[in-house]
C-alpha cells in the first residue's frame, strides 16, 4: 500500500518540501508551490508548454499568437522558475531510485482557462484547442526526458490534473461575454486530446469531481484514477468499480485539506465500506495509492495530512490483506 500527494503545498521553500517528500510519501513528487510567482498549476503548465507563447494578463494566462519563446517575460519567468526547482530535486534526489511523479495540468482543463489571443477560451476554436492539446504533449514529452536525464533511476509517473473536464463535457464553460456557454465535447472528442499525453509515462489523471468520466480517462490511455472519494455519486463508483477490476490504479482521496483530521480508520472507512457493498475483491484495493482528497496549498498541516494518509494505508492495507 503507498501514499502520495497531488501537486500542491503550502509555502515558498521548494527545497524543503522536497525533503520532505521524498521521506515523507511512498510516491515523491515535484511540488506545485503556488504562494511564490509563477508557481501555481496553470503557471507550470505554461512552463512546459515550449511551442507555444503566453503572457499573462489579469484575468490569467492567454496566447499571444506567436511560437517565440522570447514572446512573453511571464512564460520565460515561469520556465526559469520550473528549471530551479529541477535543480533542486536532481541534487537532493542524487541516487535515488523509484517511482517520482510529475503534475501537469491536462489539455482540455487548459483549453477551458487558457484565452486566445482575442479574448475567448482556447476551448471556443477547435483548431486552436486541438494545437494547445499537441504543444502541451510535445512539451510534456521533452519535461519528463528532462527529469528522467536528472534523476536516472526514477520511475516517472505524470498526473494530468482535470478538474474543468466534467463541466467541458457538460458544455457548463462560460463563454468570454458570460452570457452564454461553450459547446459540449462529446467522449470520443475528450479521449483524443487527452490521449496525446498518455505515452510520455504511466498516467494517472486526477479530477475532483461527484462523477468524474473514469471511462474517458481509462480510453485515453491512463493507468491511473485520482478521485476524491468523499464526492463520488453511484455512477461514478459504477465506473471506479469496473476500472478497477480492468486493473487501473486507484489513487484515492481519503485525507480531507481542511478541518481536523481523524484517527486513521475513520478516515479509511469511506472507501472500504463501499468496496464491501459493491462485492468488490478486497485484494484489489493492494494497488491503491492513498491521496489527500484534493492539493494541499491551503493547509498549514500539511505534513500532518501527509502522515495520516501513511496511517490510513496501512488500514486500506489491512482491509485488502484479509
Amino acid at each position: 500500500m503507498t501514499t502520495t500527494g497531488l501537486g500542491s503545498l503550502p509555502g515558498e521553500d521548494i527545497r524543503e518540501w522536497t525533503k520532505v517528500l521524498l521521506e515523507a510519501v511512498d510516491v515523491p513528487f515535484l511540488a506545485e508551490l503556488p504562494a511564490r510567482p509563477y508557481g501555481d498549476m496553470l503557471s507550470r503548465a505554461i512552463a512546459v508548454l515550449t511551442e507555444l507563447a503566453a503572457d499573462l494578463q489579469p484575468a490569467g494566462w492567454r496566447l499571444t499568437g506567436g511560437s517565440d519563446p522570447r514572446a512573453s517575460v511571464d512564460q520565460r519567468r515561469a520556465r526559469s522558475l520550473l528549471a530551479e526547482d529541477l535543480d533542486v530535486l536532481e541534487e537532493l534526489a542524487y541516487g535515488y531510485s523509484g517511482p517520482l511523479k510529475l503534475q501537469v495540468t491536462g489539455p482540455w482543463t487548459l483549453a477551458a482557462t487558457l484565452e486566445l489571443p482575442r479574448g475567448d477560451k482556447v476551448l471556443a476554436d477547435h483548431g486552436a484547442r486541438r494545437d494547445l492539446a499537441q504543444a502541451l504533449a510535445a512539451g510534456v514529452q521533452q519535461h519528463v526526458a528532462e527529469v528522467r536525464k536528472r534523476v536516472p533511476g526514477a520511475e516517472l509517473l505524470l498526473q494530468l490534473d482535470e478538474p474543468a473536464l466534467p463541466a467541458v463535457l457538460a458544455g457548463a464553460i462560460p463563454t468570454a461575454s458570460g452570457w452564454g456557454k461553450h459547446r459540449s465535447v462529446d467522449g470520443p472528442g475528450a479521449v483524443e486530446l487527452l490521449s496525446l499525453l498518455t505515452t510520455a509515462a504511466p498516467t494517472v489523471v486526477h479530477c475532483c469531481a461527484a462523477r468524474p468520466p473514469i471511462e474517458v480517462f481509462t480510453k485515453s490511455g491512463a493507468t491511473g484514477l485520482a478521485v476524491d472519494i468523499s464526492l463520488l455519486n453511484e455512477p461514478a463508483w459504477e465506473q471506479i468499480a469496473l476500472a478497477a477490476e480492468a486493473g487501473a490504479t486507484l489513487y484515492a482521496g481519503l485525507v480531507p485539506t481542511t478541518g481536523a483530521l481523524a484517527d486513521p480508520e475513520r478516515t479509511a472507512r469511506p472507501l472500504l465500506r463501499r468496496w464491501e457493498e459493491l462485492g468488490l475483491d478486497p485484494a484489489l484495493l493492494r494497488t491503491t495509492v492513498i491521496t489527500p482528497t484534493c492539493g494541499l496549498a491551503g493547509a498549514d498541516d500539511a505534513r500532518a495530512r501527509l502522515e495520516l494518509c501513511r496511517r490510513a494505508a496501512e488500514v486500506v492495507a489491512e482491509f485488502a490483506n484479509s
